[in-house]
């Protein structure tokens, strides 16, 4: 039973499914992806038990068949062929040989009927958006993830779905992110959907950032969330939990406006950084009218100051960040302007830009220092 392809068409889809796969498995055959040809189309497959990750090509087939290969190996062989490279597979029992120009490459075989299927359930709520959207939506939330939380319903991110919006949430408990999509999705639309940490990155992964790519469909189950691609799916199993009020720490009192130019402050705030505890990463920032006084230490008694022009009208105000937390967001805020708004020194700040569609929010929890 033999199968023709080009390295150029099959390095691409195995790339795609063969990060699913764990160095570590339960199983034997997880170490493997999964090869499907029906009718001249071959599925590649790859799971974990938590997350699956399925992509098409074109071949020339003799016959429709399955067969499993290890990932790592015919990846790093597709690697090292030459771009414009013919791959023929020719399988045989339970070896498969993969001819390239002169080279000959036997590997082994684990059954397909061993391979595990992660069916998702029924769908009852489906959205269509763009990827570049989505993959927006997602890169300006995901820092905020929790990591090995005992609270495990943070190790992951929200989303919600309602008429005409998908919002993602993400919050480690000190931090909280969250950002806004504007849909034209159905009037009943109503999702609440928690999506493990290593879906989130790496779905965020597979999704075209280009404006002309092809939308793709989001569909919900209790359990699982789908997403399918034009040559493609993804599927994961959804967080079995409920999500925090997160409304309850977005802070609703009358704030004073400091806005600063962005990349000015992120600048300030990364030079500080340096000499600042290691562990703590603490940042202490006092506001007057017009200046941001931006100070850090750390056990060795070294210290930091950097002064800094600010819009700011409000009431002198010395408050501690964790300087990680402002540059992640930093990182990823629209715009040319940060707006921060400020209460005291015990209460959270919410940052945002000065661009109006960006549909994003931030708020950062206060440490003492």
């Amino acid at each position: 039973m033999k199968i023709t392809t080009n390295r150029n068409e099959l390095l691409p889809a195995l790339l795609q499914v063969s990060s699913v796969v764990e160095k570590r498995q339960t199983l034997p055959v997880l170490a493997n992806i999964l090869f499907r040809v029906e009718k001249g189309l071959m599925t590649l497959i790859a799971t974990d038990l938590e997350v699956e990750v399925k992509t098409r090509i074109n071949v020339d087939a003799e016959e429709d068949m399955e067969f499993t290969l290890p990932a790592r190996k015919i990846v790093d062989i597709c690697k090292a062929l030459s771009d414009e490279a013919k791959l023929e597979m020719d399988i045989q029992g339970d070896k498969t040989i993969l001819k390239a120009g002169r080279g000959r490459y036997t590997l082994s075989t684990l059954p397909a009927a061993d391979y595990p299927n992660l069916e998702a359930a029924v769908a009852t709520q489906k959205i269509t958006v763009a990827q570049n959207k989505l993959k927006r939506l997602l890169e300006k939330t995901q820092f905020a993830m929790a990591q090995q939380d005992v609270r495990y319903y943070l190790n992951g991110l929200l989303l919600e779905g309602r008429p005409g919006k998908l919002r993602a949430v993400a919050t480690d408990g000190h931090r909280l992110a969250l950002c806004d999509l504007e849909t034209g999705t159905a009037k009943d639309l109503d999702i609440q959907a928690i999506v493990p940490r290593k879906a989130v990155v790496e779905l965020n992964r597979l999704l075209n950032s280009a404006g002309d790519a092809p939308e793709v469909e989001l569909q919900f189950s209790n359990s699982h969330m789908q997403v399918e691609f034009p040559n493609g799916s993804f599927t994961t199993k959804l967080v079995d939990g409920r999500y925090p009020d997160y409304a309850k720490v977005i802070p609703t009192a009358n704030t004073q406006q400091l806005r600063a130019d962005k990349d000015l402050l992120k600048g300030a705030l990364t030079r500080t950084a340096i000499l600042s505890n290691e562990k703590f990463r603490g940042v202490r920032f006092k506001v007057e009218p017009g200046v941001l006084h931006l100070m850090a230490h750390n056990p060795e008694h070294e210290e930091a100051e950097e002064d800094l022009e600010v819009e700011y009208q409000g009431e002198e105000l010395t408050i501690g960040f964790n300087v990680s937390y402002l540059l992640d967001v930093l990182s990823v805020l629209e715009g040319d302007t940060v707006n921060m708004g400020l209460i005291d020194a015990t209460a959270s700040c919410v940052i945002t830009s000065n661009k109006e569609d960006d549909g994003a929010r931030y708020v950062v929890m206060p440490m003492r220092i």
